[in-house]
């Protein structure tokens, strides 16, 4: 992505790659908080957050490979609405406690919530009580008419997927955040549910009650999502904020000791050249 930014100013940043946000130090601490970016933010952290490596990642290999990106789901967004299971689907590793809550609703309530959980790292000892559900291609999972979205370790990747599809989201509250979720509103994007998921079956129902609201909600979410995450969007908001980022660093960034330079690919090896070679002909 950096090689992609070709006018990007000299500047130096600290880049974390873990999940977690890591700047949990406040304003009056010292030595002060350090301006770190991270994929995800948080309430209680200050980091600079970037959209996160998945979305990146399938911003630039977009139509490359068979794996699922931001523009393929929109193109398979499973059968018309009326036509889709009226049940919510989740499946997903056990990666936060809820998750597994929700599969215990899911077998008292299976006319409501079809949720499972494809691997056990954190709760192995829940899988013998639970049970192991199947793998389940992405594209399949806009069969149901609903989707429940409940974080993992940190904010679920999942969810900007879940947006451009054509079932309605319904997000847990957190405390974690993506790069774009201030763009986002309760009730015209999405459907809130509780941390605990206290609310969700009742969530549910008043989606099944309320068909044609529950799917203006859908298409509000999926037309923000459309437009918030296009490639050309998360170009610019790299680009942004590197520039912003370069005219409030204080000292100078130095080419040091240990460091590696990584050069602009080649002609041959770049996806896109047309700012390095002139055209064999003018009408190409």
């Amino acid at each position: 992505m950096l090689l992609s930014l070709v006018h990007l100013p000299d500047v130096e940043f600290y880049l974390n790659v873990g999940d977690w946000p890591v700047e949990h130090r406040k304003a009056n601490d010292t030595p002060g908080p350090i301006p770190i970016i991270s994929w995800c933010g948080s309430l209680d952290s200050r980091d600079i957050v970037l959209p996160t490596y998945d979305i990146t990642h399938s911003t630039l290999e977009t139509l490359r490979g068979v794996t699922n990106d931001l523009l393929s789901v929109q193109g398979n967004t499973g059968p018309c609405w009326k036509n889709k299971t009226e049940r919510a689907l989740f499946r997903g590793r056990d990666s936060r406690e809820e998750r597994l809550e929700l599969v215990k609703l899911s077998k008292e309530h299976p006319e409501l919530l079809d949720a499972g959980i494809t691997g056990y790292f954190f709760f192995r000892e829940k899988e013998k009580e639970l049970g192991k559900a199947q793998l389940m291609g992405f594209f399949d999972f806009f069969k149901y008419k609903y989707q429940v979205n409940v974080d993992g370790t940190v904010a679920a990747y999942r969810f900007p997927y879940l947006l451009l599809g054509d079932s309605l989201v319904l997000k847990q509250d957190c405390q974690y955040y993506e790069h774009f979720y201030i763009a986002l509103e309760p009730w015209k994007h999405y459907v809130p549910v509780k941390r605990r998921l206290e609310d969700l079956l009742e969530k549910i129902k008043w989606a099944k009650e309320n068909d044609e609201e529950a799917r203006k909600i859908v298409k509000e979410g999926q037309l923000l999502a459309r437009e918030l995450l296009q490639p050309h969007r998360l170009y610019c908001y790299y680009y942004s904020v590197f520039q912003k980022y370069a005219k409030r660093q204080a000292s100078k960034p130095e080419i040091r000791d240990g460091m590696e330079l990584v050069p602009q690919p080649d002609d041959k090896d770049s996806v896109c050249n047309c700012h390095r070679k002139k055209p064999p002909r003018e009408d190409l």
